[in-house]
């Protein structure tokens, strides 16, 4: 199964797949509003803008797993994302990305591995996939790793479509 044929559910629960961004560059993102990382929506925010008109994406999947650290309801999380962080890249329903109930979208994306060849779990909110055009995930980000690092600028700026 294409990654691009997995049942989604949007933020505001509608059923949905990622066919509509078929043939784009997407960053995939587990996020959280109450995080350490949370200030990287800047950074993500900031790749939106810059690369939406390119055919690239952000895509945002909330998630609770890692120190409840998004308890929002999906409203709460909509309305911080827009005011604190002008957030305008796609929203997802918050979603397991590890454990027994994890999202099939999440097992697809951990078989790949980073670039020290380490696959399986997520570590924490904020560990980034980048898919190409073809739908490949073609590079996995940790969490730690900026937005706006070199590696994931270069590694995305490869993936746009020509």
């Amino acid at each position: 199964m294409s990654i691009y044929d997995i049942p989604l559910k949007t933020l505001d629960g509608n059923d949905t797949t990622l066919a509509d961004h078929e043939g784009e560059a997407l960053l995939l993102v587990n996020v959280a509003s109450k995080c350490g990382l949370t200030p990287q929506y800047t950074g993500l925010e900031e790749l939106q803008k810059e690369y939406q008109g390119r055919g690239f994406s952000v895509l945002g999947f909330p998630c609770n797993q890692f120190g409840a650290q998004e308890p929002g309801s999906p409203e709460e999380i909509a309305t911080f994302c827009s005011s604190t962080y002008g957030v305008t890249f796609p929203l997802y329903e918050k979603v397991d990305v590890n454990g027994q109930n994890q999202s099939p979208l999440y097992a697809e994306l951990t078989k790949v591995a980073d670039d020290e060849g380490n696959a399986g779990d997520i570590q924490w909110n904020f560990e980034k996939f980048l898919v190409s055009p073809k739908g490949e995930v073609v590079h996995r980000f940790r969490p730690t790793v900026d937005p706006k690092a070199p590696e994931v600028i270069s590694a995305l700026e490869a993936e746009l479509p020509k």
